[in-house]
């Protein structure tokens, strides 16, 4: 399905039926990263998942973009689906636009939940992300599958999982080049820790304890940030923890979910 929001077009998808939870990506991944969440939460909710912009099935206009323009696209789906206080769960990027929409709309929530993301990327960054700019413009995706797949998931799963890892080497290597671009753009800007009390809903963070990319101090810098949130750390699990380590990800999920459906 596809929905016009803030002069682009959106892919997405809905299954299920009950509670609204919307899910968004990580950065070079698409709806598929989220099948095995999918999966366990059609069963009590009516999961909506989309491609961000530049991304999947979704327009890739030329960037760069913002978290703020990315929040915006969002607000547009769901006011095109009709969906209001959904629970929303995102992953890296997907948790940055869910930080950015929760301080834009306050109340617009009912839950928000943030995986393996940051709330600040710092200026020492920044080379890192021209880096992967440079390679991405000169070179196109390929160069970059390899190194994203290392920083993203454990030795040992990358090993064990053969099928599992072909799955997000194929999403990397889909991404349209303008839209890994216009991104890895917004991404280094985040500076939302400081402005994360004024999130009122109920949050969950959610980290992988091997993740490199953004590291358990990240996660609790959010924590520590946003009084009454819970905080998750899933062992033996990198950057994608919902992909590493689904089952042990998804009880953390659905049981924070169900906390705060009966409040």
């Amino acid at each position: 399905m596809r929905a016009r929001t803030n002069g682009i077009e959106l892919n997405y998808t809905v299954e299920g039926e009950g509670a609204w939870v919307v899910m968004s990506h990580s950065l070079a991944c698409a709806i598929p990263m989220w099948d095995e969440q999918a999966q366990a939460l059609r069963l009590r909710y009516k999961v909506l998942r989309f491609d961000t912009r530049g991304h999947g099935g979704s327009d890739a206009p030329a960037g760069p973009y913002t978290l703020g323009q990315m929040a915006d696209d969002l607000h547009g789906l769901l006011a095109a689906r009709g969906v209001t206080r959904p629970h929303f769960v995102g992953l890296s990027m997907g948790g940055m636009i869910g930080m950015t929409y929760a301080l834009e709309h306050p109340g617009a929530l009912r839950s928000l939940v943030l995986c393996d993301t940051s709330s600040r990327v710092g200026p020492e960054a920044k080379p890192v992300w021209d880096e992967r700019i440079r390679i991405a413009t000169e070179q196109g995706m390929e160069p970059l599958v390899e190194p994203t797949l290392k920083r993203w998931f454990t030795e040992p799963f990358l090993a064990r999982r053969p099928p599992a890892v072909e799955r997000v080497r194929d999403m990397i290597r889909a991404t349209p080049v303008t839209g890994y671009v216009g991104c890895c753009h917004a991404i280094p800007q985040i500076d939302l820790t400081d402005r994360l009390h004024g999130i009122a809903c109920p949050v969950q963070i959610i980290v992988g304890e091997q993740d490199v990319g953004t590291p358990v101090a990240m996660a609790r810098a959010i924590h520590q940030a946003i009084a009454g949130s819970d905080l998750v750390v899933i062992p033996d699990a990198s950057h994608l923890s919902n992909v590493e380590q689904p089952e042990a990800f998804n009880r953390a999920l659905l049981d924070f979910l169900g906390r705060v459906d009966v409040r």
